[in-house]
Order: C-alpha cells, then structure tokens, then sequence
C-alpha cells in the first residue's frame, strides 16, 4: 500500500474513532484506532505519517484509558509526545502538540488530578489557538478544550472561569456547527448552575444538552442522565434520580464505558442509601470501587469507598460492626484529602464524628468535629446538614441541649435558603430528605423534656420549623411554556390510551415506557419554568393561637416510636402524649383498606354488613388511642371547631368518621402554618363552576341538583368538560366543583388526574393556575391522598391545590361510590348554601344572601358526612 493511500486509510479510521469516542463508545473506537495503527508505514522520515501516527495514538490513549486504565493510556500519550518532538517548528507541530496535552489533561480529569490537568489545558489551547487559521486548525479540537479546561475549573470549585470557557466553548461549536459539543457544553453549565445551588438552572441547561444529543448522539443521553440524576438528587427528588440512572446503567454497560458506568453506580448508591435500601448502596458502591481500581482511578476510588462506607455505618449506629469504625473513617479522610476532594475528606471525618458517638467515645467525637474544616461557600446543601448534626449531637452527648437546638435552628434556616430557590413543588419538596436527622433530633429533644404549657408551645414551635415547609409559600405566577403545554397533552392522550387499553386487554407495556418518558419530560420541563414561589415566615406559636380564636386544634408528631400531639385550645398549649406511634399508623392503615372495600355503590348486603363491622371496630380502636382515657381530654376541644395537623398515615383518615368528631367542624392541614396561610387567602368574588367528568351514573342527579343551587353558575359537562376549558374556568373562580373519576398516584403525587372529556386534568396543570380557586370540591375517588415525602410533607392531586393557593379544598380520603359522592355533595352544597332552607326552590332565589350568611365549609361537610361516614371518607383540606 502507497504511503498515501495508508495516510488517507489511517486519517479516515481515526475520524470514524473520534467519532465513537466523543458518542460514548471507547470499545469501538479502540478497534478503530488499533487498525489505523497497522495500517500505517513504520518510517521516522515523513512528517505525515508521524503526525497521523501521533494523532492516532494520543486519540487511543483516551480510549484506552476508558476502556482499561487510566496507565494503559499514558503510556500512548508518551509515545506519541516523542513523535512530536520530532516535527519541525510549525503549526502542524503545535497542533499536535496541543492534541497531545488537551488527551493527556482529559485523562487527567477522568482520575480526579484536577490541579495537573488544569496546567495541561493552560498548554493546550494556545497551541490550538497557534495553529488557528492554518491547514493545521482544528475548531472541534480547540472548542473541546475550552470545554474541558471549563470543566476543570467545576471539578475544582471555581464557577466564574468554568462559565468563561464554557462561554467561549459554545461560541465556537455555534459557529463552526459542532452540536455535540455544543451538548456537552449546555451540560457543563448545568453543572456550574448546580454548583452555586441553582438546581432549577442546571436541570433547564441539562434538558437543553438532552435535545441537543437526541438526534446527534444518543448515546450520550445516558451520560446527561447521571448529571440530572445528580441535580436531583441534591434537590431530594430520588424517586426521578433513581429511574434516571436505572436506564442509564444498562446503556453505560453495554457501551463499556466504564468511568461513567462507575460514576453511575456511585450516584445510584447515593440515592439508595438516602431511600434506606443500605444492601443496594452498598453492592453498587464496592461494584464502582473495584471497576475505578481496576482503571486506577484512585480519587473516584475513594469516592467509592466513601459512598460504601456511609452504607456500612447506618447500621453501624446502632449496632456497631467492627467494619465501620472511627479510625477506619478517618484514615479514608485523610486519603481522600491526599487526592484533592476536601469536601468527601469532610464528609469522612463527620462520619466518625458519629461512629464515635455511637461508641459512647465522646472525646474522640470533639476531638474529630475540632479538625472538620468549615463548609465552603459553594459546599452541597447535605454536608451542611451533616455538619450541623455531628455539632448537634456531640453538644447533646455533653448534656448542651441550648447548643444542639442553635445548631438544629441554623441548619433547619440553611435548608431553607436551598429551598427557596427551587421551582416546582417537587423539587420544594425533597430539600427536606437533607434535614430529616436534624429535624429528628430537634423534635425528640424537645419533646423528651416537655412537661408545662409553656414546653408544649416549644414543641408546637418546633413542629412547625421542620414540617410541611412547601404550604408556606406564596406561589408566584408561572412561566407560559409552549413545550410544557405540548407535553402535557401528549401525556394526556397517552393515560387515556392506557386506559382503553386495559379496558379492552391490550398490552400496554409501549404506552406505559411512553407515559414515563413523557412524566419526566412534564416535571423537567416544571421545574426551571419560575422559582416555585415566595416564602412566607413560620407562624409562631402566639399567632397560631391568635389566629385560632375560639377553634382548638391538634397538631401530632412522631419523630420517634411515640406518638405525641399538642393541642391548642383558649389560648392555651397542653402536650399530650399518646402511646406507641406504630399501633395508630396500623389502625389508621387498615381503616383505609376497609372503607376501599365498602366504596362500591352495588356490593351485596352480606358483605356490606362485614366489612362496615370491621370498619367500625377500627374507627372505634383509633377513636379510643386519640380521644379515650388515655387520649386527648374532651374538654380541651369540647364544643369547639377543630383543626388537625396529621403526621405520616394518619393523613388518611376520614376524621369526622371517628365518634369523637362526628358532625363537629374538622379543617385538615399539614401544618399550622399551611392552615394560617389558607385562612388569609384573599376571598375572591369569582365565578361558580360546575363540572361533569364522563362515565358518572349519578353525575347527571348531582348536577341537576347542583344548578338549582346554583343557578348563574357555569356548567361545564359532557363534551363541553374539556380540561383547557376547565382549567380556564377555575382561573379566578370562587368556588368549583367536579364530579370525574379520580385517579391518586402515589408514585408521582404530581400526575394524579381527574378525568375529563378529553383525558386527565393533572395535579401538575392545576398547581400553576395564575389565580386558583378560592373553594374548590373534588367529588372523585382518593383525590384527598398525598404521598408522603421526607419531611413529613403531603403531596397529591388536594394538597397541590391547597399548595398553589386555594383556600378550602374537599375531597376523599379513599376510594367512594358514585351514588355516595353525588348525594354527600348535594346535600354538602345546599348545607353550605343555607342552613335553614327546607328545600332547593328557597336556595334559588337569593343564592348570594344566603351563602354570606350561611354555614361555613367545614360545618357543611360534617352535617352531610354524619349520615353515612363510612361510605363519605370526605375531609376538608385548608381552611374552612
């Protein structure tokens, strides 16, 4: 073969690996570069051959060190460093002599030797910059290194030069139309964004780096996955950071990528230990140590190690194995200071700070918190968490409770900070899985000590720092998004798919991968369109009382195995304790399972009888626990209008169920705080809205019944009860009432759904209405159910609306009949309307006088709940 001929063979071979490489495929691209080697003439006198040659191998030592070992690749990188040194002086050497540094400086980041990389890309890119405007010039080449040096500057904490050359990096992949750079890019600044706490920013530029790699590189997806994944998981959001990495992880592993495999499998550890599944965190946690030990990736190693180490000690804590120790966590500090990562050096010392408190050794606990250094300015909102409860709990190991409380209250206001910026109630939401042991601690302080009223307004202070955080502020207008809007239908005509589908016995398999591509699409796009909103203070004990008047109310905690709750009546707070937390949650769960089971308008009598006997049973075992001997005093809510702050499980109780409260006035709110804010919601002289969701036998009574009590208001039904018109129609409305089927998804509380004409009106939708409802009614199966999330903080289709800004929210706590729901709302709305009306015809004519001066919500729902409670597991979510 001619010289040339193996040239041109060579460089072609070489731009196809390139090509594999930068599409995250080094197997392949290995192959590529191996065959481009044989392919060349083993001569030292032309210059062509030993720049191809050169180029070749300092291509291979990426792939190589990707594929193998971070020595494997600079080995190449040395051959090829003397085959330039052996070119004349000229552009072709420079460039190539930038090549050379920029693959050797990329190697370099890969291992975590950010300093040293640093220095090479300072080499690199004037010499690309040298060549520039030269047959030697390389745009792609020097547009990635501008990328890379950016990125060094992220691995080493500096955001302002990272933004500068990842600036510059964008400029040149626009001009020089270069896509995939230009992704890689957009993920870089999500990063930044990340870095200085912007969570919303970074995932907005790491959907934008997502479509940029769709059409161009689709195997670069899996890699933006682990970054949003990342994003997500520092905002608290696990449940999407784990489907996140759990598609990536197949993809990395058949690419054989296997530095991103391994950073995979870390971030996918680190999601795992903070949803408690410690054996996953730690298989995938030794996994990535063994596959960065095998590349000789000795930083990301300890990395690992770290990650295995926190899965190790959880239980450590309490049982104290002897592979989890504060000596063991130290040396792996010290090691991970040694390779230049201070904040995992930080967050090993925290961790034998608590190893040693676990060992009783309080000494050594103060003596490893004295050599924690303090956070950094741009240090992640968990490791201030963890810093502020290794002071807490070593100020509480010395009896210090003041000082562990201070730090409690500092680490709870930093938290909030992180909160602040975030948008999308999900993403409000997760900041709180980072304070969850802070908040723990803080609750169980004050309650272990609590004997006067003056202890229980403490703990209702406390109760109220670390709950339901996400129902105190103010939503702010969201941002109109063509793409969100786009999505959201789609989403919508796919669940209605779905549903046919399993009417008819389809498969659905298909339809359902397209509906979870299309719910993180919906959420991302969520996220990053506004801050969720503008935070309102925590009400002080003195305001909760001043704002309850004469209602009483009950706010429960269980931070450890009790139950407790206070109770603030007459200006008076009396703590009352109530037994073992479990036994409560139990009954609580296994009532909700049997009033689901009662919910069929045509079960058979015998049944019927069975069940209602065991839902009795229940209702009187919980009514007993809260309110018997032991319980709550009657006379601290005797004659008293009620609000319930629940804790956990207890948020699925039908509470004007229990005899107790039976047609007594019961407001539910997931803190006191939500429950100020809702009664302060501004009253609105809006429209009546009247809504029909498809396949109701008893919808077409309801609304009958309905428009006589209401006869200006507007009717939305049959194919009229779309949800663009339905949405439009709440914007603003005083009052609106829907009778659809309701769907909870205690998956993704977000996209639980009323069904409409045209598909699903989801959470999501309802959530970002410029001006929510003031009241609104859900007469719909289980619409009152929230998911959970850490912190104590319900979230579902009800709580969304109450969340976004309504005042008044009723809906079902379990599933309801057709025929239950439609007479509890007809009777709840002529209640409502007028007490004293002994028919419709008088509602009719002065439907305005008599709702000003008529009963209040919450006194409604309870009249026309006592006749039926258990087929009417209604509750009213706000302020009523």
């Amino acid at each position: 073969m001619a010289v040339a001929e193996a040239v041109e063979q060579a460089v072609e071979l070489r731009t196809r690996a390139v090509a594999e490489a930068q599409a995250a495929r080094p197997a392949e691209a290995v192959k590529l570069l191996r065959k481009a080697l044989r392919a060349l003439p083993v001569t030292t006198g032309n210059h062509e051959v030993t720049t191809i040659r050169a180029k070749v191998l300092a291509t291979l030592a990426f792939a190589e060190a990707e594929t193998g070992s971070v020595a494997d690749g600079l080995v190449h990188l040395g051959t090829a460093s003397d085959l330039v040194n052996g070119l004349p002086e000229g552009p072709l050497r420079s460039a190539a002599r930038g090549l050379v540094n920029h693959q050797h400086g990329v190697i370099l980041i890969r291992a975590r030797r950010n300093a040293e990389a640093l220095e090479l890309f300072d080499l690199a890119i004037p010499a690309l910059e040298a060549a520039e405007s030269t047959p030697a010039a390389n745009p792609e080449l020097l547009a990635t290194a501008y990328m890379n040096r950016g990125f060094t500057y992220i691995e080493l904490g500096r955001p302002g030069p990272a933004e500068e050359n990842q600036r510059r990096c964008l400029e040149l992949a626009v001009e020089h139309d270069l896509p995939q750079i230009k992704g890689k890019a957009l993920g870089n600044l999500g990063e930044i964004a990340q870095l200085v706490g912007d969570v919303p920013g970074a995932l907005a530029y790491h959907e934008q780096a997502e479509a940029a790699f769709r059409d161009t590189a689709p195997a670069l997806l899996a890699r933006t996955q682990i970054d949003e994944a990342r994003a997500l998981l520092s905002a608290g959001v696990l449940d999407d950071a784990a489907r996140h990495l759990d598609e990536a992880l197949p993809v990395l592993r058949e690419h054989r990528s296997t530095q991103d495999l391994a950073e995979a499998e870390v971030a996918r550890a680190a999601v795992a230990l903070l949803q408690d599944d410690r054996a996953l965190a730690r298989h995938l946690a030794g996994t990535a140590h063994r596959r960065f030990l095998r590349r000789g990736n000795e930083p990301w190693a300890e990395v690992a190690a770290l990650t295995r180490m926190r899965a190790e000690a959880d239980p450590a804590l309490v049982s104290r194995p002897a592979k989890s120790s504060p000596a063991k966590a130290e040396r792996l500090a010290e090691r991970l200071a040694e390779v230049g990562l201070p904040d995992e050096s930080a967050m090993a010392r925290m961790l034998a700070v608590r190893l040693a408190l676990a060992r009783g050794d309080v000494d050594t606990a103060e003596d490893v918190l004295e050599r924690v250094p303090s956070p950094r300015k741009l240090s992640p909102i968990d490791h201030r968490m963890l810093l502020r409860l290794c002071r807490a709990e070593v100020a509480l190991a010395r009896g210090q409770t003041r000082r562990a409380l201070a730090q409690a209250r500092a680490g709870l206001d930093e938290l909030g900070a992180a909160r602040d910026r975030m948008g999308g109630l999900d993403l409000v939401c997760g900041t709180a899985v980072h304070g969850l042991e802070l908040a723990r601690l803080a609750l169980n302080l004050v309650l272990s000590d609590a004997s006067t009223d003056a202890d229980a307004r403490r703990v209702l202070a406390w109760q109220e720092k670390t709950r339901a955080q996400v129902y105190r502020y103010e939503p702010q207008p969201a941002i109109d998004d063509p793409a969100l809007a786009e999505a959201v239908t789609e989403l919508r005509g796919v669940l209605r798919m779905i549903q046919q589908a399993r009417l008819e016995r389809r498969p659905t398999a298909p339809l359902e991968r397209r509906s979870t591509a299309l719910q993180r699409e919906v959420n991302r796009l969520g996220w990053h369109t506004s801050h969720w909103g503008k935070p309102r203070p925590v009400c002080s004990p003195e305001e909760i009382i001043e704002h309850l008047g004469d209602r009483a109310m009950i706010s429960f905690a269980g931070p450890g195995e009790d139950l407790a709750a206070v109770v603030v009546s007459g200006g008076r707070t009396r703590l009352v304790r109530l037994g073992r937390r479990e036994q409560a949650l139990e009954v609580a769960r296994q009532l909700h399972a049997d009033l689901d089971a009662l919910a069929p308008d045509d079960l058979i009598e015998p049944l019927v009888s069975a069940v209602s006997q065991s839902a009795l049973h229940r209702i009187a075992t919980l009514n007993e626990y809260l309110f018997g001997d032991n319980g709550i005093p009657m006379e601290l809510i005797d004659g008293r209008e009620l609000v319930v702050v629940p804790f956990g499980g207890l948020y699925s109780v039908p509470w004007e169920s229990l005899p107790t409260l039976r047609g007594r006035a019961v407001s539910v709110a997931p803190s006191a705080t939500a429950w100020v804010s809702a009664a302060e919601a501004p009253a609105t002289d809006g429209k009546v809205v009247l809504v029909s969701g498809p396949d109701l036998p008893e919808s077409v009574s309801e609304l009958t019944h309905l428009r006589t009590v209401y006869p200006d208001a507007v009717v939305l039904d049959g194919e009229r009860a779309t949800t663009s018109a339905v949405l439009a129609a709440m914007d603003g409305a005083k009052l609106v009432h829907i009778a659809a089927h309701g769907t909870h998804e205690p998956a993704n509380a977000m996209f639980s759904r009323l069904e409409l004409v045209d598909g699903g009106l989801l959470a999501h939708e309802v959530a970002r209405l410029h001006r929510p409802p003031e009241h609104i009614v859900l007469a719909a199966c289980e619409l009152a159910l929230s998911h959970i999330r850490p912190g104590d903080e319900p979230l579902g289709f009800a709580g969304a609306m109450l969340a976004s800004g309504s005042r008044t929210v009723v809906a079902a706590v379990n599933q309801v009949g057709h025929r239950s729901a439609a007479l509890t709302m007809t009777d709840y709305h002529r209640r409502l309307v007028s007490p004293n009306a002994q028919d419709l015809a008088e509602t009719m004519t002065d439907y305005h006088r008599r709702l000003a001066s008529g009963t209040q919500p919450a006194r409604a729902l309870a009249e026309a709940t006592a006749a039926d409670p258990l087929r009417r597991p209604f509750i009213l979510l706000g302020a009523g």
